[in-house]
């Protein structure tokens, strides 16, 4: 997988993919572009990548809170977006 750099080109093709067209994603994901995706690492980067590959509804369900990523990284991921909708 190619390494993320969060250039104008990375953040601009991240933030069309949180483009799900189902609101609850759009708003959650939209809200984590705006406050904490620049200041991702490489790792967090690549993760949010790998997150925004899932189906929507897998996605859905994690981000609500309703299923549990085995992945850790993931996991903590989706806790900093979830943070990042509440702040």
């Amino acid at each position: 997988m190619p390494t993320l750099d969060c250039t104008t080109a990375e953040y601009n093709r991240l933030a069309w993919q949180c483009r799900r067209g189902m609101r609850e994603l759009d708003e959650l994901l939209h809200a984590f572009m705006v406050t904490r995706c620049a200041a991702l690492d490489a790792n967090g980067r690549r993760s949010f990548d790998t997150l925004l590959g899932y189906a929507d509804g897998v996605l859905l369900e994690l981000l609500m809170g309703r299923m549990t990523p085995v992945d850790r990284d993931i996991a903590n991921l989706v806790r900093e977006i979830r943070n990042a909708a509440a702040s």
